[in-house]
């Protein structure tokens, strides 16, 4: 069964659905895989640590680890992907050159693992993205097209550039090779839980095309089965939560949705592939409003003084709204990244309080 809950009515509303955790190694991506591709990732990757605060156990009652990606090499979970994909390519296709799409995160891998590959890169960034981010990506010798993520399609602009370079089109979820270096995050998570005796009832992972869930979601059912995978979407931008409810992909009505804080969890709909897996494997999905992802900012940045950006602290934000089931059972957060504009940490500060 999986749950879906909405911080608007926590008390009284859960939505379930009827799904299948039956599924074999030949129907998705093999665990060889994914262990290949941590044996990829290592060379370059940071081994980014799993965190245990006194001050989070005594508040929330329970025991809380936390995966902290934003420490990752680009500021964000991205990288483990971006990278393990354009090493599976061959030297040919390296050459050519890879294109994609991404308002950020997986911009900034892309062009980062390009970089040490010798690979020119090409980025639809939408024209919203953060202007750090945009920076970030051009410092690394990538090139930017920009476009319009409410009134253009995002998938044919992205097919239109690699047409038009001959360049391999690298999808920043839907992929078998980003999933299994994603899924790098989770086998390192249930590797350093085991080292500190935790056994983890939930991990609760950021959502927005599925790729860190889908890879999360393999990585449990082939060494923590017993662990509940937990999505994590901000309000308005819920397509896995309905989606999963509904068994079908569902989209946002992205010309019509409003802003959110979260724009690396920005889109229009769940991957294929990902939704597949994730349908099969994930639990229970929470949906959260701005204001908590807020709560959760402040309390990493003043309390364990951690640079987290809104997406990546959504995960901690559904705990502290109190969405996710009380219980005494540890619950894992990955904290999917840490890019963040200066400014908005500087609203964050008790002085200062955000709006």
């Amino acid at each position: 069964m999986i749950a879906a809950r909405s911080s608007r009515n926590v008390v009284t509303t859960k939505m379930t659905i009827q799904t299948t955790n039956q599924m074999t190694q030949g129907d998705f991506i093999a665990e060889s895989l994914l262990r290949s591709a941590a044996n990829v990732v290592a060379k370059v990757a940071v081994r980014t640590p799993l965190l245990e605060s006194p001050m989070l156990n005594e508040r929330l009652g329970r025991r809380v680890l936390l995966k902290l990606e934003c420490l990752q090499r680009t500021g964000a979970f991205k990288f483990r992907g971006a990278y393990h994909k354009l090493a599976s390519l061959t030297e040919e296709q390296r050459r050519s050159g890879v294109v994609a799409t991404s308002s950020g995160n997986h911009a900034q891998a892309l062009a980062a693992a390009g970089k040490l590959l010798g690979s020119p890169v090409t980025l639809a960034m939408p024209l919203d993205s953060p202007a750090f981010k945009v920076a970030r990506v051009r410092a690394h010798g990538a090139s930017i097209v920009h476009y319009d993520r409410y009134r253009d399609d995002e998938k044919a602009v992205g097919l239109e550039l690699a047409r038009e370079r001959k360049a391999v089109m690298v999808h920043p979820f839907d992929d078998p090779h980003i999933i299994a270096g994603q899924g790098t995050v989770g086998l390192e998570l249930f590797e350093q839980a085991e080292r500190l005796d935790a056994r983890i009832e939930r991990v609760l992972v950021p959502c927005g095309g599925g790729g860190l869930t889908a890879g999360v979601a393999l990585a449990a059912h082939y060494i923590s089965s017993h662990t509940k995978v937990c999505t994590v979407e901000p309000e308005h931008y819920d397509d896995t939560a309905r989606s999963l409810q509904a068994g079908q992909i569902l989209s946002n009505a992205m010309a019509a949705a409003r802003p959110t804080l979260c724009d690396a969890l920005m889109v229009a709909q769940p991957g294929v592939q990902t939704f597949e897996i994730n349908r099969r494997l994930v639990s229970e999905a929470f949906v959260v409003p701005d204001s908590l992802v807020l709560e959760a900012m402040r309390l990493l940045t003043t309390e364990l003084r951690l640079i987290v950006e809104p997406a990546g602290a959504i995960g901690l934000a559904a705990l502290l709204g109190g969405l996710v089931p009380s219980g005494k059972g540890c619950v894992a957060v990955i904290i999917s990244g840490g890019n963040v504009a200066l400014e908005r940490l500087a609203g964050l500060t008790p002085e200062t309080p955000a709006a």
